[in-house]
């Protein structure tokens, strides 16, 4: 087949006139964004979900994410570039399939991909010749060619002769005012050389930089790599913060001290362990996979075995100073933790040690409060069902409630400081959120 033999043919011209017709499937904090920067960029999009509350609220111009401005969705909408369905038929129609469902960890830490398998069963069913399908879910090395190929050639569509098929990972980083979907240079991969061309084809339109790859194993690669990076190395400070504090030096002034070297250092920061979808969760699909040629991931496992210690080092932490200042165990003490969701300035709750944290403190006996002006009550998770709607203090009641602590955990820029600490009781903070602000350090524990 040559490069613009059909059906690849009909495809390009699609993509170059903007009239493909383009389906994203999930519509969380991947798909969402991604779906409005098609349609701003003048393609026609359809969002599809299997939860009808989200594509009602789509409907009704109500973006529940914060990279999604209300006001431009309801542009978009009104302009009818947009839909939003749970009526997957509709697959039928479209030009270019984007998927972009959860992949979580099952409780033994292997890859859960049910979502990416049922989605392409769904697929199969409804996809037609010419059409290209994406998946950017994040996942190990040869998903795309041992998995998802095979349950869409069911369809008996051959991929490379009549769809096409490709990997892109997704690299979106909730709360980041600076990148977004647009300006976030995107790897991209396919099935062959007709595939690539296809996907590199669609995502110049969506994307600003696009970075072609040779296979999608590469792509996969690119994405488990980017995240073991950042796993090992926020680990590494994490230890580094326990060893610290024992020798009664700052971490973070370590840190910010070794920053100024203008080369062979790049600063990470500790924290009360690992949120989000990616950095907890991701490394583990390599770990696995390794597993198929009798391979370990030593820096992987203890990368994750430090990071998941994290929230009972600093439960450790805040038992010692509540013991020192206030001699309370923590089954009497009464704690309010600052920030449940797990970066700041955002309200993703996945994977957020905020819970973690609770949970062990509830687990103690503790009586726990949380505020979070980004988090009013806390959703459904994977995790922790016995937290599931969960109401924040008000800010105002936070005098009156008679706490015994305070725990940073997430440094929302949104929160008073400085009420926090003239309460003048104990805070523990794992964030710096105070000195870098400045603050009065009296009753401040780094932890």
């Amino acid at each position: 087949m040559t490069a613009t033999s059909p059906p690849l043919a009909p495809l390009l011209e699609k993509l170059d006139r903007r009239s493909a017709h383009v389906g994203v499937i999930g519509l969380g904090y991947v798909g969402l964004p991604l779906a409005v920067t098609c349609a701003q960029r003048g393609l026609h999009v359809t969002g599809f979900d299997i939860d009808p509350p989200k594509i009602d609220k789509l409907r009704n111009d109500d973006s529940y994410i914060d990279a999604v401005d209300p006001a431009e969705l309801r542009r978009l909408n009104t302009g009818g570039r947009t839909r939003w369905t749970s009526d997957f038929s509709a697959l039928a129609e479209m030009d270019v399939i984007v998927i972009c469902v959860p992949t979580p960890l099952s409780k033994n830490r292997d890859p859960d991909l049910s979502f990416v398998a049922t989605t392409a069963e769904t697929i199969a069913r409804y996809i037609r010749p010419g059409s290209l399908v994406v998946l950017e879910s994040t996942t190990y090395p040869g998903t795309t060619i041992e998995l998802l190929k095979p349950i869409l050639e069911k369809s008996e569509l051959v991929c490379g002769q009549d769809i096409f098929l490709g990997f892109s990972p997704e690299r979106e980083d909730p709360g980041n005012a600076t990148y977004r979907t647009a300006t976030i240079p995107k790897i991209v991969a396919g099935d062959g050389d007709d595939a690539r061309q296809a996907v590199t084809a669609f995502y110049r339109i969506a994307v600003d930089n696009v970075v072609p790859v040779s296979t999608t194993q590469t792509a996969e690669a690119v994405k488990i790599t980017e995240n073991i990076f950042r796993a090992v190395n926020i680990a590494l400070v994490n230890e580094l913060k326990v060893i610290f504090d024992a020798m009664g030096i700052d971490i973070w002034e370590v840190i910010d001290g070794a920053a100024t070297k203008p080369f062979g250092f790049m600063p990470f920061y500790p924290g009360p362990g690992l949120g989000g979808h990616c950095i907890p969760i991701d490394p583990f699909y390599l770990t696995w996979k390794a597993r198929e040629y009798d391979l370990t991931t030593r820096f992987i496992e203890l990368a994750g075995e430090i990071n998941s210690n994290m929230p009972q080092y600093v439960v450790s932490r805040l038992r010692e100073v509540l013991d020192r200042a206030t001699g309370k165990g923590l089954s009497q003490s009464h704690i309010l933790i600052v920030g449940m969701s797990y970066k700041k300035n955002v309200a993703d709750m996945r994977e957020s040690p905020s819970a973690r944290l609770m949970e062990l403190l509830l687990d103690q006996g503790a009586q726990v409060d949380f505020l979070d002006p980004h988090v009013a009550t806390i959703p459904p998770m994977r995790a922790y069902p016995q937290l599931l709607n969960r109401s924040a203090i008000a800010p105002d009641q936070v005098a009156a409630a008679g706490f015994d602590a305070i725990l940073i955990a997430t440094d929302h820029d949104a929160i008073d400081y400085a009420a926090l600490t003239a309460l003048n009781i104990p805070i523990i903070d794992t964030r710096n959120a105070i000195a870098r602000r400045d603050l009065a350090m009296d009753n401040v524990t780094k932890a």
